[in-house]
């Protein structure tokens, strides 16, 4: 049975998000949230609409009513759902390709589910699929319309973290990965002042993310040089997440777009508590640079419910992920692809430098990743070999590198990460770890 990972329920549409098992997963979120109603929204997923119809007619035998966004962001049904004060339940499988889909549920507070209430809708979930699921029969529908008013809002509360502040004809190149914020990306930018190229707005179910989007910049990277534009930005299917490209085609990543947010907040006596959160994955790079203007990282596990969980204890203002999820706890409940990217237009057009100058404030060093594939992800963590080869690895670096290793939270993987100063080193260090990995896990 489907569990609560890093980022919600997620499998594959057909075979295992079944109409009965989405049906028993809706009766089961509505029960332990114990809500008259529930907001649902999707992202452009040919399975969105069957979903979130199945999910809706398994919260209503609970006797909650679904609320239908139809297709908006993942940061915009959060953002309705902390100003609604109710729940909300997201179909979407981020940037997983269309085959795929998931659901995501977040408070009345528009954040992510504690562990606890995940483990007790899990509960409800494993008993409802024992007494026997309902196999209903919802027709896919490619209808990739929003609720309008829903809509207008979040754009209007987009443009209002601007404070007054316009873009003034800055050229933007906007790759929306065919997915949730194909409409409400460009409106936004364009209302903001923004003269704005538009890639990849054309969903039509399947093509999500297919060769687009922050998993594959290839094509905006090359926009931006071609029609001279000042940046780029990447958006993921659910729009949670943003990577740019400076105007000279180059990836600028999370991890650098917080470095120069972080920066900018300190310079202006706005980084509040003067730290940020960031998860293990964040390059090193990030915290020297953060680290020599006197800005501490608070380390949080992968995910970007555990930066927010970071951010509320520490009382910080921001906090993100290498992969784009960034967080302004000030002005959204969770990772927001299009306010990180008006943020960063503002900031070039606040401090007159161009992305590459900003972007060049964190020096990275070189990063490993690598990926197996086991069956016994899970097991990785307590793995005698792999610790003493982590442990061995570590002493080598010393303080001129870092290792990890840990399961995937989404996926059956065991991913490995090495940093170090020197990138031969690295690809040494993580070859080594690998071997480990496969010998104990049969990895392929």
């Amino acid at each position: 049975m489907l569990r609560f990972g890093t980022d919600g329920v997620r499998g594959d549409a057909d075979s295992e998000l079944t109409d009965g098992f989405v049906g028993a997963l809706g009766r089961a979120v509505a029960s332990v949230l114990a809500a008259d109603h529930v907001l649902v929204g999707r992202d452009t997923r040919e399975s969105g609409g069957r979903v979130a119809e199945a999910l809706a007619a398994g919260m209503a035998r609970e006797g909650t009513t679904a609320d239908m966004l139809g297709v908006l962001p993942t940061p915009a049904i959060a953002f309705h759902a902390a100003a609604d004060g109710v729940p909300a339940a997201i179909v979407s499988a981020s940037h997983n390709p269309w085959r795929d889909n998931g659901v995501k549920v977040v408070g009345a507070d528009g954040r992510k589910l504690a562990d606890h209430a995940e483990d007790a809708i899990e509960s409800a979930l494993e008993a409802s699929v024992a007494a026997g699921v309902e196999d209903t029969q919802f027709t896919p529908a490619r209808d990739f319309r929003a609720d309008d008013r829903r809509a207008a809002t979040y754009v209007a509360h987009l443009l209002g973290a601007l404070e007054g502040r316009a873009l003034g004809g800055l050229r933007v190149v906007l790759d929306c990965a065919n997915g949730a914020t194909f409409a409400v990306g460009p409106e936004a930018l364009r209302a903001a002042g923004a003269d704005v190229v538009v890639l990849h707005a054309e969903p039509d179910g399947r093509n999500i993310n297919e060769g687009c989007g922050s998993t594959h910049p290839e094509s905006l990277q090359a926009a931006v040089v071609a029609h001279g534009a000042a940046m780029g930005l990447a958006l993921d299917g659910d729009g949670d997440r943003v990577l740019a490209v400076d105007e000279r085609g180059a990836l600028v990543d999370g991890d650098e777009i917080l470095v120069m947010s972080a920066l900018d907040l300190h310079g202006r006596g706005e980084l509040r508590n003067g730290a940020v959160a960031v998860t293990v994955m964040t390059n090193l790079g990030l915290r020297r640079a953060l680290g020599a203007h006197g800005v501490e990282v608070v380390e949080t596990p992968v995910g970007d419910r555990h930066v927010v969980a970071a951010m509320q204890e520490h009382q910080l203002v921001l906090g993100g992920e290498q992969s784009g999820h960034i967080v302004y706890d000030d002005y959204a409940t969770t990772g927001d692809g299009l306010l990180t990217g008006l943020f960063v237009c503002d900031l070039i057009r606040r401090t007159g430098r161009t992305l590459s100058e900003l972007a060049a404030q964190m020096h990275r060093v070189p990063q490993i990743l690598e990926n197996v594939r086991v069956a016994r992800a899970a097991d990785v963590d307590r793995s005698p070999a792999v610790g003493a080869a982590v442990d061995a690895a570590a002493a080598r670096l010393g303080e001129s590198g870092r290792v990890l290793v840990r399961a995937s939270g989404t996926e059956p993987l065991v991913r490995i990460m090495v940093e170090a100063d020197e990138r031969a080193v690295a690809q040494a260090t993580a070859a080594k770890l690998r071997s480990v990995v496969e010998d104990q896990f049969g990895g392929s």
